[in-house]
């Protein structure tokens, strides 16, 4: 039942979060999670923070989060823009760039919230299908067309797009906005922040919430040419201006600065993707070339739908995604070297 919806959302179909369980102990490889602890020094930030001053409203523009940006990235305080997750500023940035009835691009393989946000901002979006080894077709991303959005490393595949990729991309849309969203770039793959002063129609938006570990307090970034985040603050700023609490600002601020702690854990998780990785292979697993924190698997006689619900009896949360092209495959996390020593045995029972 819709009644008093407006007609704009009446034909939305809202994006689906992986399942987040209640009322069992799982070992939980199905929403790209970090299996370790943030950095001590962010916790005990939060905690210091946790006081009197929550009473007053949080710096607005995030202000040393955006410093200790710049210090890291090499960038100008103005070329930074943080937010409440990366899901709110792609939100922002559609709205900031994208005209309704504009047509913008984005592979047919990807992030499902690109549509739901086109959909709701009444923005056409034209879907290019990856090639059959599920990389993209760079050169059908090249003009006819209002904007481009890009996961890099791709989201559920794990694949990356070379930098070259991207440089023809931007090259091939001189007046267009392209969007290259790098949630997962910390695992292995190579950043585009390099390019922001070359190419003004660059926007990279990254994360806090994988290789940072935080999830749960919800921080995200972009990066830019000065004029792209201004617009992005001025659709933030007519929404609401305080979209960073003071706890999240401290946190994040102090996860940004601990950068051995960063490196150590990202290396982890990277190390156990690649130990990983070679168990499937030997079991007889279709695996991805993955530079994210998580793994796509096929496996040539077990079906993924039944794979995922095996696993699942046996305590192992995995995400499958039952639409077409991809509905024998599977997207796991990567967890803790335990995590994935039950999810092997697992699946070698399921699929002898």
């Amino acid at each position: 039942m819709k009644e008093f919806w407006s007609d704009r959302i009446r034909g939305i179909t809202p994006y689906t979060p992986g399942e987040q369980p209640r009322n069992r102990t799982f070992i939980k490889l199905n929403t790209n999670e970090n299996p370790y602890a943030p950095s001590p020094k962010a916790v005990e930030a939060i905690r210091e923070t946790a006081g009197e001053g929550l009473r007053l409203y949080p710096d607005p523009e995030g202000t040393p989060l955006i410093q200790a940006l710049a210090r890291r990235t090499g960038l100008q305080e103005n070329q930074i823009f943080v937010g409440n997750g990366s899901d709110e500023v792609l939100a922002f940035a559609f709205q900031a760039f994208f005209d309704q009835g504009s047509t913008i691009v984005f592979p047919d393989i990807t992030y499902s919230f690109y549509p739901v946000y086109a959909n709701l901002f009444g923005i056409r979006c034209r879907t290019i299908p990856l090639r059959e080894d599920f990389t993209l077709p760079v050169e059908q991303f090249l003009g006819d067309n209002d904007g481009v959005v890009i996961a890099n490393p791709n989201a559920p595949t794990g694949i990356e797009l070379a930098q070259e990729g991207i440089r023809r991309i931007l090259e091939g849309n001189p007046d267009k906005v392209v969007i290259v969203d790098e949630a997962y770039v910390d695992f292995g793959g190579v950043s585009t922040l390099p390019l922001i002063d070359e190419y003004p129609n660059l926007l990279v938006v990254q994360t806090t919430s994988k290789s940072r570990a935080l999830a749960g307090l919800r921080v995200g970034f972009a990066f830019g040419n000065a004029n792209l985040i201004a617009g992005i603050n001025c659709v933030k700023n007519s929404i609401n201006s305080y979209t960073l609490d003071r706890l999240a600002i401290a946190g994040a601020t102090a996860a940004v600065e601990d950068e051995d702690y960063f490196q150590a854990q990202r290396r982890r998780v990277m190390d156990t993707r690649e130990r990983t990785a070679a168990r499937l292979r030997e079991l007889g697993f279709t695996v991805l070339p993955s530079q994210s924190n998580f793994i796509f698997v096929s496996h040539p006689a077990v079906p993924a739908k039944k794979l995922f619900a095996g696993l699942r009896e046996e305590g192992i949360l995995v995400r499958y995604f039952a639409q077409p092209r991809i509905d024998n495959y599977l997207r796991i996390t990567i967890g803790t070297d335990p995590d994935m020593e039950a999810l092997a045995a697992a699946l070698e029972r399921l699929t002898q």
